[in-house]
């Protein structure tokens, strides 16, 4: 009797350990005005919900109005206050960007705020899609300070990845007929195996950067160039196990 009690308060435990996956995805395609509106944002944030339910039920997702900064920011607290240290946050993005940032309904948000709120969440590993124009980072001092804040702000962070759809200087292309981006379609081609190189059904994050960056460069006739921003620490992390 003793050892099933044991083991029952064993098993216990683990459950209580058990790591979970909490997901926040944003999609703007209507910003209010129709010289800046997008066509497949929206769709891309719906498509990106789909595959993570594989993965969990944590998932929130926000779409044109309801994706303002207040709304997002005070989900992304309520997600990093919830998660614990065995646990995962995912957050994805699609809609218009800036060098430093992504515009959401009403306003912009920026990398370093993004980055330092994920900080303070106890989730050993926080992992962001961001499908905006000039998301990315330059090697080289064409860009100014503030256009290179993502890879400034991601300095010293062991537990985070940004996998992003372009270069600072890169625009991120929609799919006229597919209906999706093609940063957004490589993705989730990826996490249901196309990125699964090896063979062994599951994917890692460099193993996914690599399917994503060669298509889309690929697709988009090397205008659009996808960027990796992640210590190597996380780059053997696996993001998704599929059949």
């Amino acid at each position: 009797m003793k050892r099933f009690l044991s083991l029952c308060l064993i098993l216990m435990i683990c459950i209580g350990m058990s790591a979970r996956t909490f997901v926040l995805i944003v999609g703007v395609s209507n910003y209010g005005n129709e010289e800046i509106n997008l066509n497949q944002t929206t769709k891309d944030a719906k498509s990106f919900k789909k595959i993570m339910e594989v993965q969990t039920k944590d998932i929130i997702l926000l779409t044109s109005r309801y994706a303002n900064r207040a709304n997002i920011m005070e989900k992304m607290s309520a997600i990093c206050n919830r998660a614990q240290q065995n646990d995962r946050i995912v957050f994805f993005f699609s809609g218009h960007g800036m060098p430093g940032g992504i515009c959401v309904y009403d306003g912009t948000i920026s990398y370093a705020d993004l980055i330092n709120r994920l900080d303070k969440s106890e989730a050993k590993e926080k992992i962001c899609y961001i499908d905006a124009c000039h998301a990315g980072t330059l090697a080289d001092d064409r860009l100014s300070k503030e256009q290179k804040t993502l890879s400034a702000a991601m300095k010293g962070k062991n537990d985070q990845v940004f996998l992003v759809g372009c270069r600072a200087d890169e625009f991120s292309f929609e799919h006229p007929w597919v209906g999706a981006g093609f940063f957004t379609q490589a993705l989730i081609k990826g996490m249901r195996g196309k990125a699964d190189f090896d063979g062994n059904r599951q994917i890692t994050v460099i193993e996914l950067f690599k399917y994503i960056y060669k298509d889309v460069v690929r697709r988009s006739d090397s205008k659009q160039h996808p960027q990796l921003i992640a210590p190597k620490a996380m780059q053997n992390v696996v993001v998704m196990t599929w059949n």
